[in-house]
C-alpha cells in the first residue's frame, strides 16, 4: 500500500484536525455506504470502518516522544506477549503493561519499560472487607514487582458495589484497606493508581463494568484526596471518563495534581482512536502535556481493524504529538 508520508497529528491545529475528521465522516455518510440497507452495502460499511481515512504510514515509528507511550497487553489477544513486545520495540513505543509478569524480563531485555504493574482485580476490590486480606497481599506483591523492574506504579480498584451498603461505608472500607498498604508504597517509591471505570456499557466484559463502585471520576478524586499521599493517585482512563462524566479537558486541568497514569481508547466501542469514534485526541494529549505530566499514557483500545499491527501503529501515530 502506497500511503502519503505521515503528517504528525500534533502539527495540526485542533480545528483543522477536527474539520478533516468531519469531512471524512461526511463523505462516508453521503456516499453509497448509507444509500441502501441491503446486506452488500452493510458489509461494505463494516469494511470501511475497519480502516482509517486519515493518512499515516505503515512504516511509521514514534519520533517526537513527547507522550511517553505504553500499551495494554490484554487488548491485543490472541497476539502473544512476545509478539506484542517485539512490535512495540519496532514501532518505538516506550512501555508495556497488562501482561503476565513472567514476560517482564523479556520486555525489559528488549528495551521496554514496565509502565504499570497489576494487583487485585476490579471485581474483588476493597469495598467488601472480606476482600481486604487478598487486596493487601496483591498490592504488596505488586509493589515488590514494581521495585524489581523499575515500574513507577501499581494499579488498584474500588471493586463492585455491595448490595445494601451505604456509599459512606464503601468509601471507608476502601480507605481502610489502602491505608494498610500506602506506607509500604511510600517507602518503596511506588505509586498506587486507582482506576475509574464506566458502569454503563454492558456489551462486553471489558468495555464496561456494570456494578463497579468507582464509576464517578469526581468521587474517585475525592477518595484520592482523602488518602492524602503523594503515592496514591488516580488512573484517568479517558474512555471511561468520556462515558460516565465527559468534559475531559476541563477535568484534566482541574485534577492533574492527583493523576498518576492515563489510559486511552475510542468511544463508543473501546475502539481505535480514529475518525469513526467521538473523542478527538490531539487537544487532549496536548492538554496532558501542558499540565507538566511526565508519566505514561497507555493505549487500551480493542482493535477492530483486520490488521492488528497496523491498528497498533496507527494508535502510536495518533499519540505521537509534536509541539
Amino acid at each position: 500500500m502506497n500511503n502519503p508520508a505521515p503528517t504528525p497529528l500534533g502539527d495540526e491545529t485542533p480545528s483543522i484536525g477536527r474539520r478533516r475528521w468531519l469531512q471524512n465522516a461526511g463523505a462516508i455518510a453521503g456516499g453509497t455506504l448509507l444509500a441502501s440497507s441491503n446486506a452488500q452495502n452493510a458489509n461494505a460499511m463494516t469494511a470501511a470502518l475497519q480502516e482509517p481515512t486519515t493518512p499515516f504510514s505503515d512504516q511509521f515509528r514514534v519520533t517526537h516522544r513527547r507522550i511517553r507511550q505504553s500499551v495494554m497487553g490484554w487488548c491485543f489477544k490472541p497476539m502473544t506477549e512476545s509478539q506484542l513486545i517485539q512490535h512495540c520495540v519496532e514501532i518505538g513505543i516506550e512501555g508495556i503493561e497488562g501482561i503476565d509478569s513472567k514476560y517482564y524480563p523479556e520486555a525489559v531485555q528488549k528495551g521496554l519499560k514496565i509502565a504499570l504493574v497489576s494487583s487485585h482485580g476490579f471485581g474483588d476490590g476493597p469495598t467488601d472487607r472480606a476482600n481486604h486480606p487478598r487486596c493487601i497481599e496483591k498490592l504488596k506483591t505488586g509493589i515488590d514487582t514494581a521495585v524489581k523492574f523499575g515500574a513507577p506504579s501499581v494499579i488498584t480498584f474500588t471493586g463492585m458495589r455491595v448490595p445494601g451498603m451505604l456509599d459512606s461505608t464503601a468509601d471507608q472500607n476502601c480507605l481502610d484497606c489502602w491505608k494498610q498498604v500506602i506506607e509500604y508504597a511510600e517507602k518503596s517509591n511506588v505509586t498506587l493508581v486507582l482506576e475509574h471505570l464506566n458502569s454503563r456499557d454492558n456489551s462486553h466484559p471489558m468495555k464496561g463494568h456494570p456494578g463497579y463502585y468507582g464509576d464517578d471520576v469526581d468521587h474517585c478524586i475525592e477518595l484520592v484526596k482523602q488518602m492524602n499521599s503523594p503515592r496514591f493517585k488516580l488512573l484517568f482512563d479517558i474512555y471511561h471518563v468520556q462515558i460516565m462524566n465527559g468534559d475531559i479537558i476541563r477535568r484534566i486541568r482541574s485534577y492533574h495534581p492527583w493523576i498518576g497514569h492515563y489510559h486511552t481508547a475510542g468511544n463508543p466501542g473501546r475502539c481505535e482512536m480514529d475518525e469513526h469514534q467521538e473523542i478527538f485526541y490531539p487537544p487532549i494529549l496536548k492538554e496532558i502535556l501542558a499540565t507538566g505530566y511526565q508519566g505514561f499514557v497507555a493505549q487500551e483500545f480493542i482493535p477492530n481493524w483486520k490488521d492488528t499491527v497496523r491498528s497498533l501503529r496507527h494508535g502510536a501515530w495518533v499519540m505521537d504529538v509534536a509541539g
